[in-house]
Formats: structure tokens, sequence, C-alpha cells
């Protein structure tokens, strides 16, 4: 079992910066895949961004790609997502997940969620 917990999320003007974290606990962490999702009201979630267990693949969201960064600190157990650059298009609650092995894209190859953080960016 893992469990997530995000942090880090808040209220920010367009062209703003934010740094979300998701501390896992519970297994042995460098196993496994992470991703980031976002959802706003309304609509579906959708994929931001993964990195694989090693760390060395990333992939990213073509909304996002150049904008946003994902990285990872076995030491910690955590995995961050920068954002810079922000739109008001990026409100969403983010949610962090984790898998064992690869990286994916799609929200069901994920086994464990966290709580979610609320993203607010204004215009």
């Amino acid at each position: 079992q893992v469990q997530l917990v995000e942090s880090g999320g808040g209220l920010v003007q367009a062209g703003g910066s934010l740094r979300l974290s998701c501390a896992a606990s519970g297994r042995t962490f460098s196993s496994y895949s992470m991703g980031w999702f976002r959802q706003a009201p309304g609509k579906e979630r959708e994929f931001v961004a993964s990195i694989s267990w090693s760390g060395r693949s990333t992939y990213y969201a073509d909304s996002v790609k150049g904008r946003f960064t994902i990285s990872g600190d076995n030491a910690k157990n955590t995995v961050y997502l920068q954002m810079n650059s922000l739109k008001p298009g990026d409100t969403a609650v983010y949610y962090c997940a984790a898998r064992r092995g690869v990286s994916g894209t799609q929200v069901y190859v994920y086994d464990y969620w966290g709580q979610g953080t609320q993203v607010t960016v204004s215009s």
C-alpha cells in the first residue's frame, strides 16, 4: 500500500509559479513510477506529467510542455511538479498518482492516488 499526500497548491496570478509536492509513504518509493493529473470543474481528470521509477524518463501533456517540470527525490520519497508561466486554464485540482513499474499517461493505469491540491490561477 502506498499513501500519497499532495501540498503546495494555492492562488496565483497568471504568469506566476507554484511548486507542488507529493510525499509518498508505505512502500519502496523508488520502484514506483509517478504521475501528476488535474481535474477542472465539469471536466474529466487529465494527464499532466509523469516520471519513471528510475527518474530517467519524463513525459508531459502538450498543454504544459515547456512550462511544467516533474522531478523526484527518492531519498525524500517525494515527487515535485514545478509549474511556471501559469495560465487561468491551469486552474484545477491537481492529483499525484503512483504505479509499480513503467509510467503511463492514462488514469486507469495508476493504483494509488492522493487527495488532491487546489491550484487557482487568476487573470
